[in-house]
């Protein structure tokens, strides 16, 4: 299976497309000089304590506060807290905090008005971004994610990824990364570093550590709110959590961009750094790649499917609601149910695709068509948990109801994404409506004698509508345009173009020139 990943920058944002065999199905925009990202982790302020919520809301220099849970602050918050406090420059900071004790936990049923004060600083990390109305939601459980594990401050465990399925993997994995583990440092071991050599997960391990290190000085001299440190680009972090073997081409058109990602190949997978390519053509990357016209066909409100299907898909503050419709479809010889079970197995690829390309998290209703066999049913739902397994969002799908409907959640840390793909009519401007027609005569003569009398311009070429030239020009005498003629001693030649919408109207001067106005 052939995977490209095609890179778009811009002035205003660096736009990254994932293309399966051709066919795009992810899109994520980054916007150049952009904040409070998904990873990203703070010095914040506790801006207001909620008891009856359990919560608290945390200044991190955004316009809507943030929000985190009693639940989220981490069973080693106490740790976290000491350090953020006691920290100082006269002091050995790696010492210190090797030092501090990671055993005093939190309890799992506690108050937060215990442990959090309005004005207390606070260490915390982004882990949803704001959505409409709602802040960012935060967590003081602090993870740093590399290609191969995931760093966890004031921790003391190792963690395998369960899809490591080899027993002895997991165990050589697990000697090996507590080995190298320096105290009070926890780490998650990710799929990818099944079959890793050491010296790959040690390099690693000590840049995640460098990344940690280097923000203390932060943590002594600044207020909050204050940036800690950022989660790698959007264009790095894809790389991190896709990159493997069946990855075929990374094609950018950006200089500065294009190194960022071959170097960071480079660091986790130096056999791949020549995937990494260059795109200077003269064509717009995305429309060499064919993505603008998947983005224009993708994201409307009724997405094609195959012989006449279609689905339908809205989106509210609490979820997203997909139909699916049959159409025009109809397979001759072919009775109803198969040809229903034939659109929803259709309709449910798409609706697998368009989870991960417009980033749909939350709660998903989907209607499909009814069906009357059980076993077609099961067949879809075992269908749809397929399709889905592969994507990298936590999600969950139940079994349809009686009703037809499927209901699937999915973990959303950022706003699902919407491009609109309409454009404005060129007539009404967007507004639905048009000048009343029994008045353009008025409003072309109105211009001619603009353009007569204050421009002194005697010849013109008047491009129209095929109906409205039919109109100005009925009557050879007595027709409007001979009227105008003798009115404003000028020529007029009505040129017709059937491309032109029917209140259009075009002036040029005799010789073909276009009149600015």
């Amino acid at each position: 299976m052939e995977k490209d990943l095609i890179i778009d920058v811009s002035s205003t944002e660096i736009s990254i497309a994932l293309l399966d065999n051709h066919r795009l199905v992810e899109l994520n925009k980054e916007q150049n000089g952009g904040s409070f990202s998904v990873g990203d982790v703070y010095l914040g302020k506790v801006k207001k304590v909620m008891p009856a919520l359990n919560a608290a809301f945390v200044d991190i220099g955004d316009d809507k506060d943030a929000f985190i849970h009693y639940l989220d602050l981490g069973l080693n918050y106490r740790a976290f807290d000491c350090f953020a406090k006691q920290i100082n420059p006269n002091r050995d900071l790696r010492t210190f905090y090797s030092n501090i004790k990671i055993g005093n936990i939190l309890e799992k049923e506690g108050k937060i008005a215990d442990v959090l004060q309005p004005g207390q600083p606070i260490i915390v990390q982004i882990v949803k971004e704001p959505i409409s109305t709602k802040g960012s939601r935060l967590t003081s459980e602090i993870s740093i994610a590399g290609r191969n594990i995931v760093l966890l401050p004031f921790a003391d465990k190792v963690n395998v990824s369960q899809k490591i399925t080899s027993k002895e993997e997991k165990k050589r994995l697990e000697r090996l990364v507590y080995s190298i583990l320096p105290k009070n440092y926890g780490v998650i071991i990710r799929t990818a570093a099944e079959g890793k050599k050491a010296a790959v997960l040690d390099a690693e391990l000590r840049m995640l550590i460098k990344k940690w290190e280097d923000c203390w000085t932060k943590l002594i001299d600044c207020k909050p709110p204050q940036l800690l440190f950022t989660e790698n680009s959007r264009t790095t972090t894809i790389l991190r959590d896709l990159l493997n073997d069946s990855f075929s081409n990374i094609y950018v058109n950006d200089e500065q961009v294009y190194q960022e990602a071959r170097d960071y190949i480079y660091t986790i997978s130096p056999e791949q750094e020549k995937i990494v390519k260059l795109y200077s053509g003269d064509e717009p990357i995305f429309d060499h790649f064919d993505v603008t016209r998947q983005i224009k066909g993708s994201f409307g409100k009724v997405v094609p499917l195959k012989q006449g299907a279609y689905i339908v898909i809205e989106h509210t503050e609490a979820l997203h609601v997909i139909d699916v419709n049959s159409g025009i479809r109809a397979k001759s010889g072919v009775n109803q149910e198969e040809n229903t079970i034939e659109v929803n197995l259709h309709a449910a690829d798409e609706i697998a695709r368009q989870l991960r390309l417009r980033d749909m998290g939350g709660i998903v209703i989907v209607d499909f068509i009814d069906m009357e066999c059980n076993d077609n049913k099961v067949r879809l739902y075992k269908h749809m948990q397929e399709l889905l397994s592969t994507d990298r969002a936590k999600h969950n799908i139940l079994p349809l109801t009686k009703f037809g409907l499927m209901q699937i959640t999915r973990q959303r840390v950022r706003p699902a994404t919407e491009i609109k793909v309409n454009e404005k009519c060129p007539t009404c401007n967007g507004t639905g409506e048009i000048s009343s027609s029994i008045l353009i005569d008025e409003t072309i003569e109105r211009q001619l004698a603009f353009y007569v009398k204050e421009r002194n311009i005697k010849s013109f070429i008047l491009r129209v509508n095929p109906i409205l030239g039919a109109y100005l020009t009925k009557g050879w005498f007595t027709s409007i345009k001979s009227k105008w003629c003798r009115k404003y001693g000028c020529k007029i030649k009505v040129s017709n173009n059937s491309e032109s919408t029917f209140l259009q109207v075009d002036w040029f001067y005799d010789n073909g020139d276009r009149i600015d106005e």
